[in-house]
């Protein structure tokens, strides 16, 4: 959701990304449904939500680790991915409506519809063919689970300097150099290199997960949930870790998380995602100042404080959707509410989100 102005300070933007899944001949999950957003360069924007909303699916689509169902990815100003399901249903739409139309001209209509978007799913086929390589390999992840994101079978040094090698660089010198500089800068030390990752801690197979993927100087690095699988003592050191590469690479970081006290402490900028869909999007401090959607109520009073006397009279937001929205008179819409403040909402919600705002 960039301003027009500012959009050379957009590094990433992401329009309307659907990401849907087959459950059979004729179910379809909809893990992402229509998602808008922007990342600007050198921003930390958190993405949060409850397990199973489609932050880690979201953080995948970008990344190419899965096609795009619908919508489109933009990296550096290139478009990196091109889906084609809202092509596809609007020939399907205006097939149907061809069926039965006995008007000519609306007819030719149709006709030019229909061959509009059978040109546009022609694009989107050959961006996706024929995307840069190079330019994608400066998004990089981390993922959540340290020990299934690394193969077991190559020792630390070989999984570091895997991409180096994808890359085409033959220089075994130089190689070896990069994996034990990598190393040191996440705080772990070069005799670690030729071990395997079965001997190291949780804490340690993360940062080989970090060094694997700063390793290629991305300008784009995507955490996904990175320290939700560690120790709470571990976690603060990650944290500090990823804080000290933001500051020394210029690292611009989409980070994912269902933790919204640790998204604070880490975003500029905070998405908040229900069940595949955007609901809310803002400035970290406007967020939980204003927090407008009912799902992000909940998330925020579910953060535990370290104030027995708080606890004990702490009471959960429970959101419920059915209750808590009446869109029998038109679906939902991503409005903003005020300046940089985004919230799926239909008009009389938009109207009483903007009197909240302004009353405070």
């Amino acid at each position: 959701m960039a301003d027009k102005d500012n959009d050379r300070d957009v590094l990433l933007r992401v329009e309307h990304l659907c990401q849907y899944f087959r459950l059979g001949k004729f179910a379809v999950n909809k893990a992402v449904d229509d998602v808008s957003f922007d990342i600007k360069q050198g921003e930390v924007f958190g993405l949060v939500g409850e397990s199973g909303c489609g932050k880690t699916t979201t953080g995948r689509s970008i990344i190419k680790l899965y096609d795009i169902t619908g919508g489109n990815v933009w990296f550096k100003g290139q478009r990196i991915s091109a889906g084609t399901r809202t092509y596809k249903d609007a020939i399907a739409a205006a097939r149907k409506e061809k069926k039965t139309c006995t008007d000519e001209a609306r007819k030719a209509e149709l006709d030019k519809v229909i061959a509009d978007n059978k040109a546009l799913i022609d694009e989107a086929k050959k961006v996706n063919k024929n995307v840069d390589r190079k330019l994608v390999n400066q998004i990089q992840m981390i993922f959540q689970d340290p020990i299934a994101s690394l193969d077991p079978r190559m020792t630390v040094r070989d999984i570091i300097a895997e991409g180096l090698i994808i890359r085409g660089i033959k220089d075994k010198q130089y190689i070896d150099n990069k994996v034990y500089e990598m190393l040191e800068t996440v705080g772990l030390v070069r005799e670690h290199a030729s071990r395997y990752p079965h001997e190291f801690s949780g804490g340690q197979r993360q940062r080989i997960g970090v060094a694997r993927a700063v390793i290629m100087e991305p300008s784009l690095l995507i955490a996904d949930e990175p320290i939700s699988a560690l120790d709470v003592s571990i976690r603060a050191q990650i944290m500090n870790l990823m804080n000290d590469l933001r500051e020394k690479m210029g690292l611009t970081i989409m980070f994912i998380a269902h933790d919204l006290s640790v998204v604070k402490y880490f975003s500029d900028r905070i998405g908040v995602m229900y069940f595949g869909h955007l609901v809310e999007l803002a400035d970290s401090e406007e967020l939980f100042r204003h927090p407008l959607h009912p799902y992000t109520r909940s998330l925020l009073s579910a953060i535990p404080q370290p104030d027995p006397e708080y606890e004990r009279n702490r009471k959960r937001i429970v959101y419920n959707p059915v209750a808590d929205h009446d869109y029998r008179n038109g679906a939902p819409t991503f409005r903003e509410v005020c300046e940089g403040h985004f919230v799926l909402c239909d008009d009389a919600e938009f109207e009483k989100y903007r009197k909240i705002v302004s009353e405070e």
